[in-house]
């Protein structure tokens, strides 16, 4: 049986939680990586049900239980006084109702625990991707060391300035008109926020602060938006300045300014996304995560979705085989363009409504806000289940390609 081959670029949480999955389904792969170390930088990620059940089923449960922090809730309250707008559940009774648990945990600690599930060789440093060629039954990847790799298919996971993305738009990342920083605080530094395991935000004009435990509780990860800036370069490893941070939160609730007068160091950049798409592949080429997708942060299911991509990909794939791939790239179009639509879409909602100047608008959010307190309203996110949507839509295909049983 022919074997089919895949070159993934990029060795960022999407390329490696692809590399995993095909790894699983016995497809042969290759990941390209331009940096000459691996290393996610950054701070928190949040990790929702929707991809805690597909990291567990890949393998990761006892890794991810090791190192994340389980929040009891999510909170939202006012920037000033504090006033508690929502409370939504999470703890045993989110992993009870979805089958897989939420989780808070440093994007270090997932990066490594995705890497232990690729094979050694298979991800090669060093190796920035420049151009690709395609043909009738291959596609070519050509690094910046002048080295050619030939493989059936590439994908990009390239993140939001992806080379891969440009096979199927001409489009560029949009600036979203906000900054952010982010920094890790030790949590002996902020024991007024482990009273209980919370994500808990601040919302007010123009910004908002979230935070929440990781590292099994030794650090707490923050996140505090600005506006206005002129500076717009997209960057993980942008230093940041805390006086700066102090200064644009002054007045805020106690919480959120002794937070940040707890930090030491932060991390700045700005806030791009993309438009959506009206594909995700091409040929033989395709784009998960951010690449495909990229979203603001106010959803906090960046990872979640490139996780979800990964999954159904590989299982795309490995259900059509090599001699039907444009099959399977047509199945991972379908089930994937709608949701990540939806909450490219949500996220950007939720940039505004986050961020509203206090008056009757705002009032109108917070009692909301109030009245939608419960898991129900995130089902719809939550209960999803993207390996069980690629499944379901194979069985579909065969069922309308093929005589019914029975017939003669």
């Amino acid at each position: 049986m022919e074997q089919m081959s895949v070159a993934v670029i990029g060795a960022g949480i999407a390329g490696l939680a692809f590399a995993a999955a095909l790894d699983r389904a016995g497809i042969d792969f290759h990941v390209y990586e331009q940096t000459e170390r691996l290393a996610e930088v950054g701070a928190g990620v949040q990790l929702a049900p929707n991809a805690t059940r597909l990291l567990h089923r890949l393998g990761l449960r006892e890794e991810l239980r090791a190192v994340a922090v389980v929040p009891q809730a999510i909170e939202m309250s006012r920037w000033d006084d504090g006033t508690l707008l929502q409370s939504t559940t999470l703890g045993e009774v989110c992993r009870d109702r979805f089958g897989a648990p939420y989780y808070t945990l440093h994007r270090a600690d997932l990066h490594s625990a995705l890497l232990s599930l690729v094979p050694p060789g298979r991800v090669h440093l060093g190796a920035r991707c420049v151009a690709v060629e395609q043909s009738a039954d291959t596609a070519r990847l050509r690094l910046s060391d002048g080295r050619t790799v030939v493989a059936q298919l590439v994908v990009g996971a390239d993140g939001i300035h992806s080379a891969v993305r440009e096979q199927l738009v001409a489009d560029s990342p949009r600036y979203s008109g906000q900054m952010i920083y982010r920094g890790l605080v030790a949590a002996e530094r902020v024991p007024h926020l482990l009273t209980g395991p919370r994500v808990r935000l601040w919302l007010g004009p123009d910004q908002h602060c979230v935070c929440y435990p990781v590292s099994s509780g030794r650090q707490v990860s923050f996140g505090a938006t600005v506006t206005g800036s002129h500076w717009r370069e997209e960057s993980w490893s942008a230093r940041g300045s805390v006086a700066d941070l102090a200064a644009a939160y002054a007045g805020w609730h106690e919480d959120v300014t002794r937070l940040i007068g707890a930090a030491t160091s932060v991390s700045r950049w700005a806030l791009h996304d993309r438009a959506s798409i009206e594909r995700l592949s091409s040929g033989r080429v395709a784009v998960i995560g951010d690449a495909a997708h990229p979203m603001l942060p106010f959803q906090a299911q960046g990872a979640n979705q490139a996780i979800e991509d990964a999954v159904a990909l590989a299982v795309c794939l490995a259900q059509a085989g090599p001699a039907h791939l444009g099959t399977a790239l047509h199945r991972y179009d379908r089930i994937r363009l709608s949701r990540t639509g939806q909450i490219q879409a949500q996220s950007r909602r939720n940039a505004k409504s986050f961020h509203l100047a206090d008056g009757e608008v705002q009032r109108r959010r917070d009692a909301a806000a109030r009245t939608s307190t419960g898991l129900d309203q995130h089902q719809w996110l939550f209960g999803y289940d993207a390996e069980q949507a690629a499944v379901e839509s194979a069985t579909a295909v065969r069922s309308i390609e093929s005589p019914r049983s029975g017939r003669s």
